[in-house]
């Protein structure tokens, strides 16, 4: 229970100051803990970070995998792919791992993170494939890269509309893998 109330307030601290707030002293104090007591459950903020990915990578892929189900063909995957992705942008499990990317990490949280996104890629690779693309996979990195600009975008604040920067994402998509 204590470990899952760490971990919330890791995401707290991690969506409202990025990786700066990450502390044992700030996990302490939004837990009612001890600092001593942090230290029982994580060794060190990487620690933290390769838990939180472990834990809500696998939701928030889910949820993408899930809205691709929920469709037919390989467009409309491909859209989905796009959408929920940037859908989960204002989800704090989302500005967490965004900040925890943005951080300086060991290489071992790094590998983690990348395992993941992996996986995430790998859920487009049939739907590109299916759309005639010679190398799926490297449509498929190419594709995410639209998805990770839009997502910088958005969270930026930028000026345009977060449904702009949707909209203006899932097109470039659809026409580049359209071909």
């Amino acid at each position: 229970m204590q470990r899952g109330a760490l971990l919330d307030a890791a995401r707290t601290l991690l969506s409202e100051g990025g990786t700066e707030a990450l502390t044992f002293p700030a996990l302490a104090e939004r837990t009612g803990l001890a600092r001593s007591s942090v230290y029982e459950y994580f060794r060190s903020r990487a620690a933290v970070v390769e838990e939180l990915c472990a834990v809500d990578f696998p939701v928030w892929a889910a949820e993408v995998e899930a809205a691709m189900e929920r469709v037919d063909t390989p467009e409309e995957k491909v859209e989905a792919y796009v959408r929920r992705q940037l859908a989960l942008v204002g989800d704090r499990r989302h500005r967490a791992v965004v900040a925890i990317s943005a951080g300086e990490l060991d290489a071992g949280a790094r590998e983690k993170i990348r395992a993941a996104h992996g996986g995430l890629i790998a859920m487009i690779v049939e739907a590109l494939a299916a759309l005639g693309h010679a190398q799926p996979r490297l449509a498929a990195m190419l594709l995410q890269g639209v998805v990770d600009a839009a997502v910088r975008r958005i969270e930026l604040g930028a000026a345009e509309d977060p449904d702009e920067i949707t909209e203006a994402a899932v097109g470039m998509v659809l026409r580049g893998v359209r071909g």
